[in-house]
């Protein structure tokens, strides 16, 4: 074993890990046979771990005490012993502090009788208990640097003083907020700079929740891959044969769709070479801000979007040309839909979340609920000649769809996209097929298949999916293989006018130079 526990630190482990099964086979308030099975199936989940962990989680676990009956009282146990794990292996064993992360995040995936219908009370305790995980990493990680050690999860940000500069200019330039996630050859890195809402003086949480906009199409573009390594999907199959219910052009391949050279109308207006705009739908930016107030809370299906861009003329003919469209993405999830038979957040659950542990991301669908803890969204509108400003932390993010309407964290961000290049999620040739560039006509940024493919500066590559919707932001780039990451999520006061948008693309390129060594800005804009 790689460091010496004593009996009572042994105790600790196994309270921590067992008990947070059962909190969560009490959170469930599943039938008592399915709750049986759940909990055996989570319990294997903990004695297959593999190192120190295992050696503890596989012994005899009867020095396991939980006094609690109800889940509040439980949870008052088991919360502080999951932070005292994580605390006791993360000074001494950072691998071992990983790797119980893991174990305990499968774990609880496997306590849920049916996760793909988990309720909300079931995925509030699941939060909780990744927040228990996560909430010794700073200070876990500041005793391995101090010791000599590597960072488990996120070094002290006084060991990055470029990097809090970088964000806190940031701020400067026009953000509320930032929170930064790096991951490099120095280690692990977390910090934020300015305020998580108007008129306060709390920094952002530094792995709150925050709505990802376009990083979605990554999260689609891969499921939509791991299906093609299936064979349940061709990349150069017309995509109406999937979809005949559109009337798609049958030039149109899947492919096209994730690479957006089908030149299908974007569902949220066009703007032209010669400057003139042609609506979508009603959106926050431009001439229709106002209205956008007033029906942020509007559901739209999918199919309308799609139905939409279709009565619009196509910008070019398909696979003539490059322009990013949100209707391409909708049209993956209604794709994947269609040939899975189950609804798009069911799959990514299954293929990508559950796999990766990735509990503080969210498929909010029509729901406008973003999880604690977070930032807070603003939107500056004219009301009858005067300047008001909401929080628009809460909306019904359906007008965006699959083309943006994710929420996750700089953690869950940065473990999906080292996941993915370092290829835990694609076969190597179609890990290949997504990061291959694809002119866009951009300097130095290509599109792969639901990837911009960037060219750093210095000659270097980096692959990334940055965007936001309404107030936030997030950026998530990676190096080919994934052993170097960036991830941040930015708050902000956004406008009709899309005021912000200078700002955005100063932050993408200030933390590109100072984490890659220079690259050109992601041209997504955040209301993608």
């Amino acid at each position: 074993m790689s460091i010496p526990l004593s009996d009572q630190d042994k105790s600790t482990l196994r309270t921590a890990a067992y008990g947070a099964v059962s909190l969560m086979a009490a959170a469930t308030g599943s039938p008592r046979k399915a709750a049986t099975k759940a909990t055996t199936k989570a319990t294997i989940a903990l004695t297959s771990a593999t190192g120190l962990v295992g050696h503890v989680l596989a012994a005899n676990a009867e020095d396991i005490e939980l006094q609690g009956k109800t889940v509040a009282e439980l949870a008052d146990q088991v919360l502080p012993a999951l932070t005292a794990a994580m605390n006791l292996l993360g000074g001494q064993a950072p691998a071992e502090a990983g790797n119980f992360r893991g174990t305990i995040l499968l774990a609880i995936e496997a306590a849920q009788a049916r996760p793909d219908q988990a309720g909300t009370t079931t995925a509030a305790m699941a939060r909780k208990i990744t927040a228990a995980l996560d909430a010794a990493a700073l200070d876990a990680a500041g005793a391995a640097a101090a010791g000599g050690g590597a960072a488990p999860a996120a070094a002290s940000g006084h060991d990055r003083p470029e990097l809090q500069q970088a964000i806190e200019e940031i701020v400067d330039s026009g953000f509320l907020g930032v929170s930064l996630r790096v991951h490099d050859e120095r280690g692990a890195w977390a910090g934020s700079a300015g305020v998580a809402e108007l008129g306060g003086a709390a920094k952002p949480p530094v792995n709150g929740h925050v709505r990802i906009g376009s990083n979605t199409k990554t999260f689609t573009a891969t499921l939509v891959l791991q299906l093609v390594a299936e064979g349940k999907i061709g990349l150069d199959i017309p995509a109406a044969d999937y979809l005949p219910e559109f009337g798609l052009d049958r030039r149109v391949t899947v492919r096209m769709l994730l690479q957006h050279t089908s030149g299908l109308f974007d569902f949220l207006g066009e703007v032209y070479d010669d400057g003139t705009f042609a609506p979508g739908i009603t959106i926050p930016y431009g001439p229709a801000g106002r209205e956008w107030v007033d029906n942020r809370f509007k559901t739209y299906r999918p199919q309308e979007l799609v139905e939409l861009a279709l009565s619009r003329p196509a910008r070019f003919e398909p696979g003539t040309g490059w322009s990013y469209s949100n209707t391409n993405y909708v049209l993956a999830r209604l794709l994947i839909e269609k040939v899975t038979g189950r609804s798009l957040a069911e799959e990514m659950q299954w293929r990508i979340l559950g796999p990766l542990g990735l509990s503080g991301t969210v498929v909010p669908d029509a729901s406008p609920e973003i999880p604690e803890p977070h930032a807070h969204a603003y939107y500056r509108y004219e009301d009858a000649g005067e300047q008001k400003t909401i929080d628009v932390t809460r909306q019904n993010i359906s007008w965006s769809s699959t083309g943006g309407d994710m929420i996750s964290t700089t953690q869950d961000l940065h473990t999906f996209i080292s996941a993915l290049l370092g290829g835990k999620l694609l076969p190597a040739e179609l890990l290949a097929e997504m990061c291959t560039p694809h002119p866009t006509g951009i300097p130095n940024m290509d599109y792969g298949l639901g990837v911009f493919v960037v060219t750093t500066d210095g000659g270097g590559t980096v692959i990334s999916h940055n965007g936001g919707t309404v107030g936030h932001a997030a950026l998530m780039c990676g190096t080919p293989g994934g052993s170097r990451t960036l991830t941040a999520a930015l708050n902000c006061v956004d406008d009709a006018d899309l005021s912000i948008a200078a700002a955005f693309r100063y932050a993408q390129q200030r933390l590109l130079n100072e984490v890659f060594g220079g690259g050109q800005a992601d041209p997504a804009q955040p209301a993608d």
